[in-house]
């Protein structure tokens, strides 16, 4: 194969040219445009070639459409621009896939229009030509059964359609749904169907003047009313409707009732039309009123009030009844039922003066225009506490008689001046809960007219006929109590044809589905039939009075008052700008776009560009766009075809600058499988066509006699290239040999594979789009032996597995790094080994020496002060210090442990060129994606619990001298000896953990390190970048291969913390700075990755079987009954007296707490609940669990110690005072035994109540058991009848339980209304504070609230 000589240190191989036979594309189209066709599919097996024209022919012919009339779109991705209806661009340049592969497409509306139904003849679409059959012309078989209204998201009965029609058909437009918003949707399109509403909508005036459009309720409904008769659109959106709810997005996603919704509606309009025509709209049509009475049985006294209701709540199941009601007629007889009031129940007659047998009950005494029944279906079930939904079967007539729910009586009764009517006061719902009010309060007159009083002025009895109603809307919930959809079934007025309105479908629908919502459930009511029992049943009923002199016609658009035909003018004209304006978003092209900016380095951006601008014109806005003007001319740079993942260049287009950008991308598409780059050259270089096909390489060259690894230069292959001339092809590249050359490939994190069959494919090899290679090729012997035991491998090895760590050196450590290291500067060239002044060397190795003695000197003689100190702070397993037999490390004068004074040059690969980074002081390697994953997917746990030890990994000899990184710089090892000669005669255990915890000792039985046998990579050189969150003097930049072991780790830092290991501590510091200790020593640093930050703090490690121990004082009558005193060490073996007699010291010196041993006590720690006490004589280990971290609390006694035996139970006692509303403070009570008798004992003995008066509950939760005041009396469960502490309900089986006590003689404290209020809020507050709540409230529905002023208002603090 012949190689072409490109710039840029690249070598470009000639294409290659395959014929083939020619693909063909499978396309699977889902028509969106109607309800019953959005579960079916179209099958389309076409050539490669074919264009996108011919492609919408072979769709529109297949689904009988008009061709053009319907568009085409990418079915995987959201906001889908649709493909180009004239295009001759074949299948195979527009990104559809070949070779059976599925491209899933979707057919959609055309400018929100449904497509036009081609006739058998003239093929275009005539409606007037159409019967039934032939508008069921649709792809596929039938719709399954399956939902209501023709919605595909809710499971419902089967319902069956006549037909499902277009917008055009029907003649009404749909609403889109937001989230969560049916149940508005449902409403506004009854509100919209029902004329009088309407007709009044309209002919009232917005004044701009005024107020806000944006804010103004009824001018936002009159928008929407006026798109649903004008729209062509086939659905519209209610977000301008919504907002002037004053709801911000979230209440898209909050469901609530729609009678609800319609209640806090009618509120808000009315509010907004004060002082208007329309200001008692709302009452002249949705009011009624009742007689809410109550009538003694023995002289006939009656005593009412009138209320007014918007509509009437029927109840489907009477409380506690196994029947429902089995119709509308037959809830509405027991509405208004009266009932008796006899027994503890009766009524107080002002006449009889005395209390009397009486009926209460509801009177209709007017019905509304429009008649709003709201079927109760959802109940709450006390026998499981959980909300249901009943489904029980309820009928309704399309007409309803109301003529023999009225009361006949009370149409010819007095309405006399002293008769209350309630109105706007109990405007609404009219529950029956409401009705048994005290008629006696203030709110409700009781006026004490007696019936035989009656006036000479009586009201005309209504005829029958005007008390017939006919149902217009059916509101339909499918679903259960935990959730589910509304829609709505509307009779339009104009023609008597009902149909669904479901959010953006419309259909014409039967009387047969009008029944089928009537209900119907399994018949049980428990909470797994009823809860999640989704069934569809209606819920809202609206009939309106057939009235012929009251009935209206819908206003025609010839009719509308000439506000509203402006208003018209206004939307048709928005609506043709945004259909311009989306004309414009469906030809444009948006897709990523990548620079490497020679000053900002690697950009992102997005690139939106018309399809029909050409590519000189889009280099140009990605020129200005990425701000590359006065940096690099305009001639200097090109797009090319990039994948950003791969960072791979997959094409340059060279000849085709004047070729369309739609061309060139495959079409307008919402997403794009590629990306791309504006490519940037020196204006004496030359750019080197990227053809496809071709794969990048990234070739790193290895010298094994200096040990370093080059900067990467790039090399485009095909993946059909043997081996033998991609080496060709690497050889002309590098001017390396052919016949010697070694290539490996990198495949992933530590995958390297030898490439040694010459005529092995790429391909078989694994290369893909961007691979990374190392090359070697000397006279070496090194190539004789396995690869695996290779110089090569193991340089290799140590180049992947090597990060860099930055490290935080204890403030104690000896001098700073800038008086003891000489820093090469980053700009210097490092080829090889750094040769410094072996007298520079010997300085740092004396600094080094001298600040180490210091420190052992220092520690000594603190040694010997707590020697002969009386209050010694020693540990139960050692008499030393804290800085026990600290050594200075052995400094040799060899280049091995010389302090590395060679700045940190790793190189940084240019993602795209491979040109380093001048401006980056330290270079970093490049690493496989693979190997970016790795260090991506540790968790932010500590690595000392997830990281394991890697016992198989090879490890890299140092022996031979310096170690040079993949750059070539000096590093910096510690060797074996040197390392021996630290710990030479060492033979204490030190720095081991917690042997259940999974920790080894680093050490053998003989006190050897088990790590002196196998080295890692070790590199340590001063931090010298500027970061204000660290302290560059103490900072070590450490460059570590992460197989290394945390004992190892700590052994190679003793030279620049200046004690030995065993005083110092590892902690890693996670991104919110936040620190955890690495204890782990056998662990490796498996899970730390590049730049990861370490903190080494002062301080003894942890000997084998110890624990560190947070110790917390309890303090059980504070506000804060837990403080945190000190950290302290616990020994396995220790016991609790012995650890007493260490910690008291550390108490004095840290707190300034002067304790007496035989007066304190340490107890269990759960979360903030003490638990057991332990007694001096137990043992940790073997009578008490103790674990890593492990915490406890500390309690200071008035008096010696009473617990001595494990038998004994130490309980924390309160008195309750109802007669003060006050809890005493907290008393502990010692008891032998579980006896309930003993604990009442005690109690009556401390508190002086008699036993036969004493009562006691449980305190329930945490400790302390907070409780309001107001609850505690009655919320506990006092005086339990059991006689041992340890059985239910009591369960008191440990130390610690919490038990209130109380004197059966004290009343409660009587409070007033308002003394209750206040003493609430303290309790709320008091109980807030604290953080104690005993009562668990579960995360409430939010209300639904439509705001006046155009939104809530928010409390700062508020959450």
């Amino acid at each position: 194969m012949e190689m072409v000589p490109s710039e840029e240190n690249q070598f470009v191989p000639k294409e290659i040219h395959n014929a083939a036979e020619e693909p063909r594309v499978l396309c699977i189209i889902q028509d969106t445009t109607s309800a019953k066709t959005v579960n079916e599919r179209l099958t389309l097996n076409l050539p490669a070639s074919t264009t996108l024209s011919k492609l919408y022919e072979d769709v529109a012919h297949k689904a009988g459409y008009v061709n053009g009339s319907f568009d085409l779109a990418w079915g995987n991705a959201q906001n889908m621009a649709p493909l180009e209806h004239n295009s001759e661009m074949s299948l195979s340049d527009s990104s559809f896939e070949p070779g059976g592969k599925k491209n899933f497409l979707q057919l959609t509306d055309k400018d929100g229009e449904q497509p036009q139904i081609a006739s058998d003849e003239s093929g275009t679409a005539d409606s007037s030509g159409l019967d039934d059959s032939s508008q069921e012309r649709f792809i596929g078989p039938l719709q399954r059964d399956g939902s209501a209204g023709g919605s595909g998201d809710y499971s419902s009965p089967s319902y069956s359609y006549s037909s499902i029609l277009s917008k055009s058909e029907t003649g009404y437009v749909g609403l889109v749904n937001q989230a969560m918003t049916c149940y508005l949707n449902s409403l506004l399109q009854t509100l919209f169907m029902t004329p009088e509403f309407r007709n009044a909508l309209y002919n009232w005036e917005f004044e701009e003047s005024e107020e806000d459009p944006v804010t103004s309720i009824p001018y936002q409904l009159q928008r929407l009313f006026v798109l649903l008769q004008t729209s062509k659109k086939r659905a519209i959106e209610t977000t301008d409707v919504t907002r002037s709810f004053g709801w911000d997005s979230s209440e898209a996603w909050q469901q609530h009732d729609v009678q609800e919704l319609c209640r806090v509606m009618f509120d808000a309009l009315e509010q907004k039309w004060k002082q208007t025509e329309q200001a008692d709209l709302i009452n002249q049509l949705y009011q009624g009123k009742l007689k809410d009475y109550v009538r003694c049985l023995e002289c006939g006294y009656e005593s009412w009030r009138i209320d007014t209701y918007l509509d009437i709540p029927l109840v489907i199941r009477p409380f506690g009844a196994s029947q429902a009601y089995g119709s509308v007629e037959e809830a509405l007889q027991a509405f208004i039922q009266p009932e008796t009031l006899d027994g503890p129940n009766q009524y107080f007659c002002e006449r009889c003066k005395k209390k009397c047998d009486a009926r209460k009950g509801l009177r209709f005494l007017h019905f509304p225009y429009l008649l709003t029944l709201q079927l109760k279906r959802f109940d709450f079930d006390y026998t499981t506490m959980h909300r249901i939904k009943l489904n029980d079967r309820m009928t309704f007539p399309e007409e309803l008689d109301m003529s023999p729910f009225i009361d006949v009586e009370d149409e010819k009764s007095p309405q006399t001046e002293s008769c209350t009517d309630s109105g706007a006061e109990n405007e609404g719902s009219c529950h029956s809960d409401q009705m048994s009010n005290d008629f006696s309060t203030d709110d409700c007159v009781d006026e004490g007219i007696c019936l035989d009083s009656t006036s000479s002025t009586e009201r005309a009895l209504k005829p029958k006929s005007l008390l017939t109603f006919e149902l217009f809307s059916v509101m339909v919930h499918s679903g259960s109590a935990a959730g589910g959809h509304y829609y709505a079934y509307i009779k339009s007025f104009s023609d008597g044809q009902w149909y669904s309105f479901n959010d953006q479908h419309v259909s014409k629908i039967t009387q047969d589905d009008i029944r089928k919502t009537y209900g119907g459930s399994s018949g049980s009511r428990g909470y797994y039939s009823s809860a999640f029992a989704s069934s569809t049943n209606a819920y809202m009923l609206i009939y309106r009075l057939k009235d012929p002199s009251r009935n209206s016609r819908f206003l025609s658009v010839e009719d509308f008052p000439e506000h509203i035909k402006s208003l018209v003018q206004k939307e048709k004209e928005s609506e043709e700008q945004e259909k311009r304006q989306r004309e414009i978003e469906r030809n444009t092209c948006k897709i990523k776009l990548f620079c490497v900016h020679p000053v900002k380095m690697m950009m992102e951006s997005k690139l939106e560009v018309h399809k029909d601008k050409i590519l000189r014109e889009a280099t140009e806005m990605a020129y200005k766009l990425m701000e590359l003007e006065g940096v690099v001319p305009l001639d200097c740079c090109r797009l090319v075809k990039y994948d950003e993942f791969h960072e791979y260049l997959e094409r340059s287009y060279e000849g085709e600058e004047d070729t369309p950008m739609g061309l060139l991308l495959g079409g307008v598409k919402s997403s794009y499988m590629f990306d791309l780059l504006l490519e940037t050259r020196r204006p004496d270089q030359v750019f080197q066509p990227y053809k496809p096909g071709e794969v990048m390489v990234k070739v790193h060259v290895v010298d094994l006699k200096t040990e370093t690894i080059a900067l990467p230069i790039s090399v485009r292959a095909y993946l059909n290239q043997s081996i033998t001339e991609f080496k060709q092809l690497i050889a002309q590249a590098t001017g390396l040999s052919a016949e010697t050359m070694r290539v490996v490939l990198e495949r992933c994190y530590n995958d390297l594979r030898l490439l040694y069959v010459p005529n092995k494919t790429l391909k078989a090899e694994g290369f893909f789009r961007s691979n990374k290679v190392f090359v070697e090729s000397s006279e070496l012997t090194d190539h004789q032996v396995p690869f695996t035991d290779s110089l090569l491998w193991k340089l290799l090895d140590r180049h992947g597995n090597t990060i860099r760590l930055f490290v935080l050196l204890p403030e104690q450590s000896p001098g700073t790094l800038a008086s003891r290291t000489l820093c090469q500067k980053a700009g210097e060239d490092s080829d090889g080994p750094f040769e410094g002044s072996k007298g520079n060397r010997k300085s740092v190795e004396a600094i080094l020496e001298e600040s180490t003695e210091k420190l052992k000197n220092l520690s000594l003689q603190q040694q010997q002060q707590q020697q002969g100190s009386s209050a010694s702070d020693s540990q139960k397993s050692s008499d030393t210090s804290d800085f026990e037999h600290i050594e200075s490390p052995t400094q040799e004068a060899d280049s091995n442990s010389s302090l590395c004074v060679a700045a940190d040059s790793r190189e940084l690969e240019n993602r795209i060129s491979g040109s380093s980074d001048t401006e980056n002081q330290f270079v970093c390697e490049e690493r496989s994606d693979s190997e970016v994953n790795n260090d991506r997917s540790t968790s932010s746990v500590d690595s000392d619990i997830l990281s394991s030890s890697h016992s198989s990994d090879t490890l890299c000899n140092a022996d031979s001298g310096p170690i040079q990184l993949a750059n070539g710089l000096d590093s910096h090892s510690i060797t074996s000896s040197r390392r021996s000669k630290a710990h030479e005669g060492k033979k204490e255990t030190w720095d081991t953990a917690e042997e259940d915890s999974g920790t080894d000792s680093e050490y053998d039985d003989n006190g050897k390190s088990k790590a002196e046998a196998q080295y890692l990579y070790f590199r340590a050189e001063p931090y010298s970048q500027d970061d204000a969150s660290w302290d560059t003097h103490k900072c070590l930049v450490l460059h570590v291969d992460k197989r290394i072991t945390l004992a190892a780790f700590k052994q190679n830092l003793e030279p620049y913390v200046g004690v030995p290991s065993s005083q110092f501590k590892v902690f890693r510091v996670y991104a919110n700075n936040q620190e955890f200790e690495s204890v782990r020593l056998n662990e490796t640093l498996s899970s730390f990755s590049d730049d990861n930050k370490i903190t080494i703090r002062l301080g003894r490690a942890l000997k084998k079987g110890e624990y560190r121990v947070k110790v917390f004082q309890l303090l059980v009558n504070e506000p804060e009954p837990c403080k945190f005193l000190v950290e302290t060490v616990f020994a396995k073996g220790m016991t609790v007296r012995q650890s007493k007699e260490e910690l008291l010291p550390q108490l004095k010196e840290q707190c300034k707490l002067d304790l007496s041993i035989d007066r304190v006590r340490l107890r269990k720690k759960t979360w903030k609940n003490p638990g057991t006490v332990f007694l001096d004589y137990h043992v940790y280990e073997e009578d008490i669990s103790i674990s890593s971290n492990w915490e406890v609390f500390l309690e200071v006694l008035d008096d010696s110690e009473k617990m001595k035996s494990m038998s004994q139970l130490a309980i924390l006692t309160r008195k309750w005072n109802p007669a003060t509303m006050k809890l005493g403070p907290f008393q502990e009570a010692i008891l032998e035994s579980s006896s309930v008798e003993e604990l009442k004992e005690k109690l009556s003995e401390m508190s002086g109540i008699p036993m036969e008066n004493l009562e006691f509950a449980k305190g329930r939760g945490t400790f302390p058991c907070d409780i309001s005041v107001l609850e505690i009396h009655q919320d506990l469960d006092w005086n339990p009848k059991v006689s041992t502490l340890n059985v239910w309900p009591l369960y008191i089986c440990d130390d610690g339980a919490v038990v209130f006590y109380r004197d059966n003689r004290d009343e409660p404290l009587e409070l007033s209304e308002d003394e209750r209020n206040e003493l609430m809020k303290k309790e709320s507050s008091r109980l807030l504070k604290t953080g104690h709540r005993v009562s668990y409230s579960p995360r409430k529905e939010k209300a639904l609230k439509i705001y006046l002023d155009g939104g809530p208002v928010r409390d700062p603090g508020q959450d």
